[in-house]
């Protein structure tokens, strides 16, 4: 089972995405805060990171950051998800070392597809 680190802090979304995403089979994992975010990224390794932008204590671009500077951690692919839409924000999120992007509000099939790919790419061990 594949684990999924979801950095949300707002809880509509967060509920929605953690019980579909459960429904999928993946185990997930929760934090609220960008902070946090980094913390668990370290304590679990997840295989991939759902990575909300706009977030308390450390936003995620700064999450993101700090998770990609680490040798533990820098080959868990992030993927953005941000209300962000404008020209030049999903470049700001790439830049950011994120992944992939993906938009609010979240359409899950695509959103999926975005998971399935990333963690297809995968070395197994």
């Amino acid at each position: 089972m594949h684990k999924i680190l979801l950095v949300e802090d707002n809880e509509m979304n967060r509920d929605m995405l953690l019980r579909r995403l459960k429904r999928r089979g993946y185990e997930v994992i929760v934090a609220v805060d960008g902070g946090q975010g980094v913390t668990m990224a370290h304590a679990e390794t997840p295989d991939l990171i759902l990575m909300d932008m706009s977030l308390p204590v450390l936003d995620g671009w700064e999450a993101t950051k700090r998770i990609k500077a680490a040798p533990d951690t820098q080959w868990i692919p992030i993927i953005a998800l941000t209300a962000h839409a404008m020209s030049g924000d999903r470049e700001k999120c790439l830049a950011a070392g994120c992944d992939d992007y993906d938009t609010k509000p979240v359409e899950f099939p695509r959103l999926l597809e975005k998971i399935q790919l990333h963690i297809s790419k995968q070395p197994t061990v």
